[in-house]
């Protein structure tokens, strides 16, 4: 095989996989765990005035293969899957926490 369809073929398959991983139960789990719990996160840090560390005790059995993030000067909480999922909730006055909009 020459160079260029080969790597072109692995471009492929490599591309292929990516998606049949986000379609997958995982990655399907990935989007519900980062949404939810930058939402619960932020609402507790930034409604109740939490520490992010006692937020974290109010998330639910299998959202912990999020990893979160908070950013107190913006106000934001960031919770990330790698490669899978991110979302971000902000805090908003008269709303409280709402998700960002669109995929991340």
């Amino acid at each position: 095989m020459k160079p260029i369809p080969t790597l072109l073929l692995a471009a492929g398959l490599l591309g292929a996989s990516y998606a049949i991983l986000l379609a997958s139960p995982l990655g399907r789990r990935a989007e519900v765990a980062t949404g939810y719990s930058a939402r619960v996160v932020c609402a507790c840090r930034y409604v109740a005035n939490r520490s992010l560390q006692s937020c974290m005790t109010d998330l639910e059995p299998g959202t912990e293969i999020a990893r979160i993030s908070d950013s107190p000067k913006t106000r934001t909480v960031t919770a990330r899957v790698p490669l899978l999922a991110q979302s971000t909730a902000v805090y908003s006055s008269p709303f409280g926490c709402v998700l960002a909009a669109g995929r991340q």
